[in-house]
């Protein structure tokens, strides 16, 4: 196991009620569950996102911590946040890195796997709503 090193989960989520995809404005959520699975604990400091639509706009997102929080974690913690962003079509990717220093200050950055945002509404089953019938 190595002495520095977090794990991410990403739970992304298309938002109906705040998207408005007649003027190109489509809306989600995304729950990130960052883990300690390292040996020693380490704190996350900044964050950088890559999010592009399905056009090819990408824009960068970069700043100090996330959702107002700088967590820092001892081994086998999680911290679990959800934030958001918006697209001008109905589906984009995001991915990225988290930049970490462990407990002695040694920097380590954290990939944040590409992950798929696509505008599917979800019915309360949790399957997709879709006009579309698949033989």
């Amino acid at each position: 196991m190595p002495k520095y090193q977090f794990d991410v989960q990403v739970q992304p989520e298309y938002l109906p009620e705040q998207s408005a995809p007649e003027t190109g404005v489509f809306s989600f959520a995304y729950t990130i569950t960052i883990t300690n699975a390292g040996e020693a604990p380490a704190q996350l400091i900044s964050r950088h996102w890559i999010i592009s639509d399905s056009r090819g706009h990408t824009e960068e997102v970069k700043g100090l911590g996330v959702v107002g929080h700088q967590p820092l974690l001892k081994p086998g913690e999680s911290f679990q946040y959800t934030s958001g962003c918006r697209l001008r079509t109905a589906s984009g990717t995001m991915h990225g890195t988290f930049h970490c220093v462990g407990e002695e200050g040694e920097p380590f950055d954290t990939p944040i796997d590409l992950f798929m945002l696509e505008a599917i509404q979800q019915g309360p089953s949790g399957q997709p709503l879709s006009g579309r019938v698949l033989h």
